[in-house]
């Protein structure tokens, strides 16, 4: 029931008609910062939808970034707006409660 909820959403909204998308993340972004990591360090996006922290974490040149959401629609769009720079993150579609890591970190 869920995924339908988000899928709906990501589907039927544009992302200025939701409450969430920040043109810029900086609280995530601050959050990150404060621990100083390693441009490979593995950084997920849980529930990252349209979120552009991805962008900033492209920008800033991390290289291992996993962006999760429950909502294939929220991804698609993300790609889209990344171009080829999609390629450079590893996408999941999954329920954050369902989800269990390839790998341990």
């Amino acid at each position: 029931m869920a995924k339908e909820h988000w899928e709906k959403i990501y589907a039927t909204k544009d992302k200025h008609q939701v409450s969430w998308t920040q043109e810029v993340p900086a609280t995530s972004l601050n959050f990150l910062h404060s621990f100083n990591l390693n441009k490979n360090s593995t950084i997920i996006d849980v529930g990252g939808g349209e979120s552009k922290f991805v962008d900033f974490l492209l920008n800033e040149g991390f290289t291992n970034i996993t962006v999760l959401d429950i909502s294939e629609q929220a991804l698609l769009k993300t790609k889209a707006r990344l171009g080829d720079r999609a390629s450079l993150v590893k996408w999941i579609v999954s329920d954050v409660t369902e989800f269990r890591p390839a790998s341990k970190l």
